[in-house]
């Protein structure tokens, strides 16, 4: 039978920037890279799988139109650099060969946050929260739906029989009923975290752990990742 590799798209950006930080806003290079490291995972174990289908999954960008909280300027968020990137990248996976894209939708509640080392000096009052400049906030919306429909396709997928194997690009534990459910089924499941650590717990829910895109280089010392903007 075949395999289906479910991407969460949003997991997959992050990661994506932390492998090829140069290319952050490259939506070609970023919908390539995600159709290849797709690819690579059905010519593991020295046999050649057949694909049943790559499903991504995110959401639209943020499009509204927000006040900075240090300037109390209006800026469109849907010419920022991000929606541009969002939205190309969702035309272009639409393109490729056996690629569904699944979207769901963003809160309505926008909130205004910083990274988490700035947010950490101001918890321990080495910043003060007057000393923030325009570049240092960045909205923050809480992506609805996507592990709904991450859900529900492992559910589909192993309940219908269409596949005997499901990749999974992911990082986080919300799979898990839905890993539980396909394993009854009698279904490989694997999970690619794209080089980020898991817990350890996780491997009672998974039949197995792969990456397959490069290593991305260990962060400077002295910098964290910034926060992230969509949760």
């Amino acid at each position: 039978m075949a395999t289906a590799v479910l991407i969460d798209g949003g997991y997959f950006v992050k990661r994506f920037r932390r492998i090829e930080p140069h290319n952050s806003y490259n939506a070609e290079r970023a919908s390539e890279q995600a159709f290849r490291w797709a690819l690579a995972h059905l010519s593991q174990g020295g046999k050649r799988r057949e694909l049943y289908r790559i499903f991504f999954y995110d959401c639209p960008p943020l499009e509204k139109k927000l006040h900075n909280p240090i300037t109390k300027k209006s800026i469109d968020f849907s010419q920022s650099d991000e929606a541009l990137f969002r939205k190309s990248l969702h035309r272009l996976l639409k393109l490729k060969r056996k690629v569904a894209l699944r979207l769901g939708h963003l809160s309505d509640a926008v909130t205004w946050t910083t990274d988490a080392e700035t947010l950490n000096d101001i918890l321990k009052g080495k910043i003060a929260v007057d000393s923030l400049t325009p570049d240092m906030v960045v909205p923050a919306t809480r992506q609805k739906g996507v592990d709904m429909r991450i859900g529900i396709d492992i559910s589909s997928l192993a309940l219908k029989k269409q596949v005997d194997q499901i990749i999974l690009m992911a990082g986080d534990a919300d799979f898990v009923p839905a890993a539980k459910l396909a394993r009854r089924e009698g279904i490989d499941f694997v999970l690619d975290p794209m080089w980020r650590n898991v817990p350890d717990s996780l491997n009672e829910h998974i039949d197995g752990m792969r990456s397959v895109c490069p290593k991305p280089k260990p962060p400077q010392k002295g910098k964290s990742e910034a926060a992230p903007a969509v949760a």
